[in-house]
Formats: structure tokens, C-alpha cells, sequence
């Protein structure tokens, strides 16, 4: 499990370092202004159904079933389950893509209100939209192909697919002058992207000998299984899409540069979730169905506790800074070309709200696995809705005040109710105990996060003044408050944990 855990978290963590460096080539050329809004827009749309149709709602779903299927009836029932699934999966996508695209501008007037008194940022938004849509289609099909791979623990090439999307749209970015605005250069690297990644995913797949065909659709007993996982597995993401449809709804309202402020915050805020949260739950998800279709109930469980060390283990150092030097982090990273030192500020305030709840974020996909695992998507639908209801409710008492940081705060203090709910049911069914051991551990965690967020802290001020008036100030603040945070942090787990806490870790 270990090794996939890092199969994995390389791959993303790649993917993560590829998309800083596309993300500072759309600072430097797109900036924070109308172009940029009307991009964020077109990019955030297919990815929001992305995220309930596809690598939300139908992998959760999904993947436990192909797993029983594969497990119970062998190759040939799981290449006929598998078969249609694609089948219909195709079908939905075909005609959702069809119907939005005919119906853009209403879709934009819908999810994009405040466009509306700015007719430029509105007919851009289409445009750039009806370029990026088709992806939804394409990465549809990839997460179907990569929930079948992992159940084959075949990680590595549906971990490197989103690499792709970082080069195809550094290469489009790059070519911007043959295109009427950058935000179009970007559009269509977003659509080449999708084919690039449709073509590596259906490769790996047919080389393995799972590449589903088209079959006559027929619900049998396992399809219907998956509705009924699908149906609450859809409302569960759904839930949290509305939320952050909301966070898009909302700051289309705002200043110009909300929209990239909460883009530039969220960026950072998914390296950890990408690398650590979504990286370890990927992996144990399938191991977890595998081992309670096996009846190891025992060992689905140790799994899940070691999923969970895992992340707070390398989770803990992104909270501590981005709670203390946001700032500084911001700039280093994008503070140049169109994105200004305000603009820096303005994102570096809501990567500080949006690390509130990063805990959650980094967690909910290794809590929620036990559940699916079982089949029962019901439970984690429950408790996503009602972090959403909080979510949404928070969001319009906050952004009055604090514009688009109220946003971010709001989004992570729904993340805490959903994964507290999470917990305390997976608690109260039996799927998880936490004994003595598990809370000594969150005791010691807790300590070297506050611990090390006052070490940057005092690093970052005494920084502030050894450095002033040389060149790369920023670049090279963050650079030593690196070294000086995994320093720290080494030394406190060493101490706090003890090696052979570590070393059991990692042979568990």
C-alpha cells in the first residue's frame, strides 16, 4: 500500500509543481483582471461537473463495484459490468454536452450573474466556456478508465494524467499571440488536454485488457447496484459542488480579482489535498473493498488508521504555513508580470482562510472510504449536505465583510462539520475505533503544527529585515523558511513520535 501511496503522491505531487508553473504563466500574462475572471469561469464550470459526475459521484460508486464484480465473477463478468457502464456513461455525457453548449449564454447567466452588468466578462465567459466544455466529456471517460486500473493496482499512469493539462496549456499560453486573447490560448489548451489524457488513459488501459466496448445497456443486478450507489453518491458531491458554485455565483458580484484571489488560493490549497488527501484515499479505496470483500475486516480498518497517519503526517506542515507566512508565499510564487503585490495580498488572505480547514480537506477522502468501501454512499451524502448547508449559510453572513476570504472561510468550517459527522457515524456504526494511541497521536500532531507555525513566524519577521534590498527577496525568504520548517519539523516528529513510531509507520 505504501508503495502505490507514493506511486501516486509523486505523480500528483509532479502534476502539483507543473500546475505552479502554469499557474505563474497565467498570472504574469492573464493577471487578475476581466480576461482572467471570464477564464476561471470557463475552467471552474466543466470541472465542477467534472468533480459530481465524474471523479466525485461515479468513482465513489464505481469502484467499489467494479472491485466486488472483479473479485466475485473474475475478468468476464467485470469486462460486461464494465462495458455498460461505459455504454450509458457515454451516452449521458454526449447529450449533457450537447444541451450546454446549445444553451451557454443561459448557463453563464445562471452560474455567472454578476457578468451581467459587464457584457464583455459575459460574452467571454461563453465563449471561453463552449471551448473548454467537450473536456467533461473526455475526463469522464478518463476517470472510468482509471477507477478500473486502480482496482488492478495499475496508479501510475491516471496519477500522470493531469500533467498533461499543465503542458498542454503552458504550450497554448505560450503561442497566445495567434489567439484573439490569452484566455482563449488557455481555453483551447484545456480542450487539447482532455484528448491528451483520454488517449494515455485509454492506452494503459487497452494494454492491460480492461478497455471497455460499447454493450447493449442492460440493467442486471451489479448495474443497478451502481444506481443505487450513484444516486447518493451524486447528491453527497453535488452538495459540495453547490458550494463551490456558490463561492463562483457569489464573487462574480465582487471586485474585479475575486475570482482569481479564490483561483490563486485554491491552487495552493490543493497541493496538499492533491498530493497527500486525494493521493492516499485513491490508494485506499480500492484496498479497502478488496480486504472487506475478502471479509479482512480487520485489515480494512488498520488501513484506513494508517491512511490517516499518513496525512496529518505530511499534512500538518502546509497548515502551519499557510496560516503564517500566506503573504509570502503568494508572492514568491506569482508576484509578477500582470499580478501585482495586491493582488498577492488579496490571495494570500484567502489561502489563510481556506487553511482553516485543510485538515478536512486532506482527511474526508481516507474518512469517507470505509463507507464506500461497503457499498454506501447514503452516509458520506448525508454528512457532505450538511457541511454544505453550513457552508452556504456562512458564505452569505461572511462575504459582506470579508468579500471573497468570507467565502474561503466558510468553505473550510463546512469541511470540519462534514468530516466530524463523517467520523462520529463511521464511530457509531463500528467501522472505526479511536483508542488511547489515536489520540496521543493527534495530541503530538497538534503540538508540532503550533510549534512549527511560531518558528515560521518568527523566521519570516527576522527574514524581513536580513533580506531587504536584495534581488529575489521573496523567492529566497520562502526558500529559507523551507529549509527552516522541515528542519523543525523533522526534529519535532523525531522527538514527539520517537524513530521507531516512524519506522513502524512506514513497514505497517
Amino acid at each position: 500500500m505504501l508503495g502505490r501511496i507514493f506511486t501516486v503522491g509523486g505523480f500528483t505531487l509532479l502534476s502539483r509543481l507543473t500546475g505552479f508553473a502554469r499557474d505563474i504563466m497565467l498570472a504574469a500574462i492573464l493577471g487578475a483582471g476581466p480576461i482572467a475572471d471570464a477564464f476561471f469561469v470557463a475552467l471552474r464550470l466543466p470541472n465542477h461537473f467534472r468533480a459530481i459526475f465524474a471523479e466525485g459521484a461515479f468513482n465513489a460508486a464505481f469502484v467499489p463495484a467494479y472491485a466486488h464484480v472483479h473479485g466475485s465473477g473474475g475478468d468476464t463478468s467485470a469486462r460486461l459490468f464494465a462495458n455498460r457502464i461505459f455504454t450509458l456513461l457515454l451516452i449521458v455525457q454526449v447529450i449533457l454536452l450537447a444541451v450546454a453548449w446549445l444553451f451557454m449564454p443561459q448557463l453563464i447567466r445562471v452560474l455567472a450573474p454578476g457578468f451581467a452588468d459587464d457584457p464583455q466578462r459575459g460574452e467571454l465567459a461563453v465563449t471561453l466556456t463552449r471551448i473548454t466544455f467537450p473536456y467533461l466529456l473526455l475526463i469522464t471517460l478518463v476517470t472510468l478508465y482509471s477507477g478500473m486500473l486502480n482496482v488492478m493496482h495499475r496508479f501510475a499512469s491516471a496519477a500522470a494524467a493531469p500533467i498533461l493539462l499543465n503542458i498542454s496549456m503552458m504550450t497554448a499560453l505560450a503561442l497566445a499571440v495567434f489567439f484573439p486573447t490569452a484566455g482563449h490560448a488557455a481555453a483551447w489548451g484545456v480542450l487539447v488536454a482532455g484528448v491528451l489524457e483520454f488517449l494515455l488513459l485509454a492506452g494503459d488501459a487497452k494494454r492491460n485488457g480492461i478497455l471497455p466496448g460499447f454493450s447493449k445497456p442492460k440493467l442486471d443486478e451489479d448495474v443497478r447496484g451502481f444506481f443505487r450507489a450513484l444516486g447518493p453518491a451524486t447528491l453527497g458531491s453535488m452538495g459540495t459542488q453547490v458550494a463551490l458554485f456558490a463561492d463562483t455565483i457569489i464573487a462574480t458580484f465582487l471586485a474585479a480579482g475575486a475570482l482569481s484571489a479564490l483561483y490563486y488560493a485554491d491552487r495552493l490549497n490543493q497541493l496538499p489535498i492533491g498530493v497527500i488527501g486525494i493521493a492516499i484515499g485513491t490508494v485506499l479505496l480500492p484496498e479497502m473493498s478488496r480486504q472487506l470483500t475478502s471479509g479482512d475486516r480487520a485489515g480494512a480498518m488498520a488501513s484506513q488508521r494508517k491512511a490517516f497517519d499518513f496525512t496529518l503526517l505530511f499534512s500538518v506542515p502546509f497548515v502551519a504555513a499557510f496560516l503564517t507566512v500566506p503573504d509570502v508565499i503568494m508572492r514568491a510564487m506569482f508576484a509578477r508580470g500582470a499580478f501585482t503585490k495586491a493582488d498577492a495580498a488579496a490571495a494570500g488572505a484567502t489561502l489563510a482562510a481556506y487553511a482553516v480547514g485543510l485538515i478536512p480537506f486532506v482527511l474526508i477522502r481516507s474518512a469517507v472510504a470505509t463507507f464506500l468501501a461497503r457499498k454506501d454512499t447514503a452516509t458520506p451524502m448525508k454528512a457532505a449536505l450538511a457541511g454544505v448547508a453550513v457552508n452556504v449559510t456562512l458564505k452569505i453572513a461572511l462575504v459582506g465583510a470579508l468579500a471573497q476570504i468570507g467565502l474561503a472561510l466558510a468553505t473550510a468550517i463546512g469541511a470540519w462539520v462534514n468530516l466530524l459527522l463523517v467520523i462520529g457515524l463511521a464511530i457509531r456504526g463500528g467501522h472505526l475505533e479511536v483508542d488511547g494511541a489515536f489520540a496521543r497521536s493527534l495530541d503530538k500532531f497538534v503540538i508540532a503544527g503550533v510549534v512549527l507555525a511560531a518558528a515560521l513566524w518568527g523566521a519570516e519577521r527576522w527574514l524581513a529585515g536580513t533580506l531587504q534590498g536584495i534581488a529575489l527577496r521573496e523567492e529566497a525568504t520562502l526558500g529559507i523558511l523551507i529549509v527552516i520548517g522541515a528542519i523543525v519539523y523533522g526534529v519535532l516528529i523525531m522527538l514527539l513520535f520517537g524513530r521507531r513510531w516512524l519506522t513502524t509507520l512506514i513497514r505497517r
